[in-house]
C-alpha cells in the first residue's frame, strides 16, 4: 500500500465504509466537543484555576483584556452560532446518498475534525489566560485551515463556507485578537495603537486577495462581517481612535467588493465559463468551487 494511504489529509475519490463510520464518529464527537465546551465557556469562567491565574468567560476576557482587536461579543457569537448550525447541516452529507457530496464531505473530513480539536484548545487556554500557548494553537490551526483550502478546490458550496472559509476568516481574526491579549499592553498605548493601525489592514489585504484571485465571495463577507464586530467593539472602547474607523473602511470596502463579485455567481450571468461539478478553471485548480449545488 501506498504512505499516502495511510495519510488522512490526502484527498480520494472514494472511502470505504470503514472509512465513513470513523469520519461520522469522530466528526459528530469533536464537533458537539467544540460546541458543548463554546456554550459553557461563553456563560461561565473554570473553576479549577488558581489565585494567580486570570480566568474569565470567552468574552470576559475580552473585556478584560481590552486591545486593539478586541471584538463585539453579540456579533461574533451570532457569526458562530450561524456557523455552528451550518457546520451541523455539512454532517449529513456524511450519510448523503449522492457519492459526490459523500465524497466532498468525507475529503474535508480529517481537516475538520483536526479544526475542531484545536479550537476547542484555545478556547480552553483562551479563558485561562494562556495566550502564547493558545497562539500556538491558532498558528497550527491556520496552517490546516490554509492546507484545507487550497487543497479542495471541488467542495461544493454549502460545505465551502461553514467548513473551508468561515472557520479560516475567524482563525486569522483570532491571530490578532489572541495575539494583542498576549503581548499584554493596553490600547491607551500609543506603539500599541499603532501596531494595531497597522496589523488591521490584514484583513483587507486577505479578504482581497480572495476575491481577486479566486472569486470567493464567501471569505469576502465573513471577513467583512468580523471587521464589523472588530469596528463595534472598538468604538465601545475608546471612541477617540482610528482603529473603529479603519475597521468600519474595511467592512465597507470588502462587503461591496463581495457583492461586486457574487452577484454573476448567483445570478447566472457567470454560468458561461463553468457548468455544475466543475473548477472555475481547468489551469486553477486550487480555486474554490462556489456554485450553489444545494
Amino acid at each position: 500500500m501506498a504512505l499516502t494511504d495511510y495519510n488522512p489529509f490526502t484527498k480520494r475519490e472514494e472511502f470505504t465504509q470503514r472509512n465513513l463510520l470513523a469520519y461520522k464518529i469522530l466528526t459528530i464527537v469533536s464537533w458537539l466537543v467544540l460546541v458543548i465546551f463554546g456554550a459553557i465557556y461563553t456563560f461561565q469562567k473554570p473553576t479549577d484555576c488558581s489565585k494567580h491565574q486570570h480566568c474569565h468567560t470567552i468574552w470576559g476576557q475580552n473585556n478584560h483584556n481590552p486591545s486593539g482587536f478586541s471584538v463585539n461579543s453579540v456579533l461574533t457569537s451570532i457569526y458562530w452560532v450561524v456557523v455552528l448550525i451550518f457546520q451541523a447541516h455539512y454532517v449529513r452529507f456524511l450519510w448523503s446518498a449522492e457519492k459526490d457530496y459523500v465524497t466532498s464531505a468525507a475529503n474535508v473530513g480529517s481537516h475538520f475534525i483536526l479544526h475542531n480539536l484545536l479550537t476547542f484548545g484555545f478556547i480552553m487556554l483562551w479563558v485561562r489566560g494562556y495566550f502564547w500557548q493558545g497562539e500556538l494553537l491558532l498558528i497550527v490551526n491556520l496552517f490546516n485551515l490554509t492546507a484545507l483550502y487550497f487543497g479542495h478546490s471541488a467542495t461544493p458550496l454549502i460545505i465551502h463556507a461553514p467548513i473551508v472559509s468561515a472557520p479560516l476568516a475567524w482563525n486569522y481574526v483570532a491571530i490578532l485578537w489572541n495575539g494583542a491579549a498576549m503581548v499584554g499592553h493596553d490600547r491607551t498605548h500609543l506603539p500599541a495603537r499603532i501596531v494595531a493601525n497597522i496589523f488591521i489592514w490584514g484583513i483587507l489585504m486577505l479578504g482581497a486577495f480572495f476575491l481577486a484571485v479566486f472569486k470567493d465571495y464567501t471569505m469576502g463577507l465573513e471577513l467583512a462581517l468580523l471587521a464589523l464586530s472588530l469596528a463595534l467593539g472598538q468604538l465601545a472602547t475608546k471612541v477617540v481612535a482610528f482603529q473603529w474607523i479603519f475597521a468600519f473602511v474595511i467592512a465597507a470596502i470588502l462587503f461591496v467588493l463581495s457583492l461586486g463579485v457574487a452577484a454573476p455567481k448567483l445570478f447566472g450571468a457567470d454560468r458561461s465559463a463553468r457548468h455544475e461539478g466543475a473548477i472555475v478553471s481547468e489551469d486553477r485548480e486550487r480555486a474554490p468551487l462556489l456554485d450553489d449545488r444545494q
